[in-house]
């Protein structure tokens, strides 16, 4: 029962650090990535398709994209879901493949991208947080129906506790990673 709760715990908290590394992709920094695209959607014949299902993306120059669609006649909708996607990419197309240049951070936007990196960051501190405290709350529930002694409840939640440290901390250094990224020219 203990050991259920606790590996729950472990893999609620794996997914929050996921998906705060799914939140870090797309603040883009200076250099061109192709997964900053990840989040983008093209309507694919009615349908909404990832980029990534749509064309090749590749990375030209460190400071561009080369988007070759695999299809000529989407060019058009690739080039209008980048626009749509508010991350204030200008695409352009020579008829084959669409080039999306980075355009260079400003030490205002660095700023900007730095405060929603740190807001990303502290939202996935307090989802580890709450974990926490679900675990807990499982494991005085079972103590007072006298599923498990005091002292096992104890052990439980410390157990829970270094989870939550280990966690934290590499939310900790996912972030300053992604804040040396961001502050360098």
């Amino acid at each position: 029962m203990i050991n259920e709760i606790i590996t729950d715990a472990e893999e609620r908290m794996q997914k929050s650090v996921a998906s705060l590394e799914e939140a870090f992709k797309k603040i883009r920094t200076g250099r061109a990535h192709p997964s900053i695209l990840d989040s983008v959607m093209v309507s694919y014949y009615g349908t909404d398709t990832p980029l990534s299902q749509l064309a090749n993306v590749n990375v030209e120059e460190g400071r561009s994209l080369l988007i070759s669609p695999w299809e000529k006649p989407m060019i058009s909708e690739i080039e209008k879901a980048i626009m749509k996607s508010n991350l204030g990419l200008n695409p352009s197309n020579n008829g084959d493949t669409i080039r999306v240049p980075m355009p260079p951070l400003t030490e205002e936007t660095r700023k900007e991208y730095t405060k929603q990196a740190k807001q990303e960051a502290e939202n996935c501190r307090v989802a580890i947080r709450n974990i926490r405290r679900d675990g807990n709350s499982d494991f005085k529930d079972l103590e007072k129906e006298k599923e498990i002694s005091e002292d096992e409840q104890r052990k439980a939640e410390d157990q829970v506790q270094k989870l939550t440290d280990k966690y934290i901390a590499l939310v900790d250094s996912t972030y300053q990673h992604k804040e040396t990224d961001l502050l360098s020219i």
